[in-house]
């Protein structure tokens, strides 16, 4: 299992933390097995070619060589690392930053955290090399395909407080979406439903059974038979407005996986079909601070 808060400080390298990964009690594998039975998602000479690079490393921050074998307990730390990345049609954009948090503005595909066929092209790490905040930690996150608002704590003494916000539901935010307009429903109105892991593994989907998510669903503008509407999550569960866009016969607009997949994860994306579905504002009051914030993003989407 990795983790992505090391017990030692490693200095960041192009905006990436370092990982770790222990060796299990009353093991000592020779080091290059060890690391493929672990992360096999990562080839043999590729992990060979990392030993001889220098980039795993010992707590002391020593390189470990590629002839060493694992001892028993010992933490062993790499930095994620992709020879090739696809390019993105846009970056990220600051939207606000002080000593205790930074907000960004996301574009869509791109993803919050390394994931993927995505590093250096990650908020986080794209964040990270602007700022050398080694600390830096997303407090929320949003779907990739989505576009807008994210923030980021600076200091992770800090990141419970901010946590609690979302987790006591003081924190208010408004998402924008464009899908079809229905005339016959009536709006505004509160969505509700119990929602479950479905399938493929990367959906959501819909049961019978007491409600553990709600959305707030107003419409703002109307032409032709599309429509722009805010949306109010009050939950925050996996996919929660996409599944109730759809729920209520208004999947939005570039989406590629509801009410059919069109395109599985690992498969291309067509840049030129974003989800349009953007993390728009978002309010709360700064336990650190006392300050009241409300932050909107510089996106926008069109009718």
């Amino acid at each position: 299992m990795t983790r992505q808060t090391p017990a030692v400080q490693l200095p960041m390298r192009l905006g990436v933390s370092a990982s770790v990964v222990a060796v299990p009690a009353g093991a000592s594998p020779p080091v290059l097995d060890f690391l493929c039975a672990r992360m096999p998602g990562i080839s043999r000479d590729e992990w060979a070619e990392r030993l001889q690079q220098g980039l795993v490393l010992q707590e002391n921050g020593q390189a470990v060589r590629p002839e060493h074998t694992c001892q028993p307990g010992q933490r062993l730390y790499y930095y994620r690392h992709l020879a090739q990345e696809p390019t993105l049609p846009e970056q990220a954009r600051v939207v606000f930053e002080d000593e205790h948090l930074l907000v960004a503005d996301k574009p869509h595909f791109m993803p919050v955290t390394p994931s993927g066929r995505y590093v250096q092209q990650s908020l986080l790490v794209q964040l990270k090399r602007l700022t050398s905040c080694a600390e830096l930690v997303p407090l929320h996150r949003i779907d990739r395909e989505t576009a807008g608002l994210v923030m980021f704590g600076k200091r992770l003494s800090e990141r419970d407080a901010y946590h609690a916000l979302f987790r006591d539901k003081t924190i208010h935010k408004r998402y924008h979406a464009v899908a079809a307009w229905r005339a016959d429903l009536q709006l505004p109105c509160v969505h509700a439903s119990r929602m479950v892991p479905g399938e493929p593994f990367f959906k959501s989907q819909e049961v019978a059974g007491p409600p553990n998510s709600e959305t707030r669903i107003q419409l703002l503008a109307q032409k032709g038979s599309r429509a722009l509407y805010q949306l109010e999550p009050v939950t925050g569960k996996r996919h929660q407005l996409r599944v109730h866009m759809m729920s209520l016969g208004l999947p939005i607009e570039g989406d590629q996986f509801y009410p059919e997949v069109l395109r599985r994860p690992d498969e291309p994306e067509d840049f030129s079909q974003p989800l349009q579905l953007l993390a728009h504002s978002v309010q709360f009051t700064d336990p650190h601070t006392g300050q009241a914030r409300e932050f909107q993003s510089q996106l926008e989407l069109r009718l």
